[in-house]
């Protein structure tokens, strides 16, 4: 297993109160399964953002083809709805890869905090292959480390390594 650090900080404070949070990171990373099962532990709603994109979108994805930002905009605002219906806590799943697409989300939801999944291109890889049944495929998992723009110090987040278990993930987060 690669060594990586367990946790970094930007701007991290223990959770005090209830805030939509976003958990994001390149496909394969675990978004789906580390926003279920905080969800769960918080007694919140969860959206996956895969099940907001539009027919075309899915379609192009698994063409193998990469989404433009063109692509992205109208499944972030949708995200950015969602997250802003859940003023008091939901979380959702989604890639955010960008600073740009974070911005549209704060801007429906300024209090949105982000738990950023963090894994090295092997990693992620390893667990693409033992995926099946999804729309995005292996193949466009580079474009999304090159699009990649890690949290910010001023964006409301953590970074947490994908090598642990979920719940350790869900613990780190939960105390800052």
């Amino acid at each position: 297993m690669e060594s990586q650090p367990h946790i970094t900080g930007l701007n991290a404070v223990p959770r005090r109160g209830a805030a939509p949070i976003v958990v994001m990171g390149v496909s394969g990373s675990g978004k789906s399964t580390v926003g279920s099962a905080l969800a769960q532990r918080l007694g919140v709603a969860f959206m996956d953002a895969d099940n907001l994109h539009p027919p075309a979108n899915i379609a192009k994805m698994r063409a193998g083809e990469p989404l433009t930002d063109d692509d992205r905009r109208p499944w972030l605002k949708r995200v950015g709805r969602w997250l802003a219906e859940h003023p008091d806590g939901g979380v959702m799943s989604c890639s955010a890869l960008k600073r740009a697409y974070r911005d549209e989300l704060r801007s429906q939801c300024p209090a949105v905090e982000f738990l950023h999944l963090i894994g090295s291109p092997r990693e992620i890889n390893a667990r693409l292959a033992a995926r099946s049944g999804h729309f995005m495929p292996a193949a466009l998992l580079q474009s999304q480390f090159d699009t990649l723009e890690p949290l910010q110090d001023d964006e409301p987040g953590v970074a947490i390594a994908i090598g642990h278990d979920v719940d350790t993930i869900v613990d780190l987060f939960l105390r800052g």
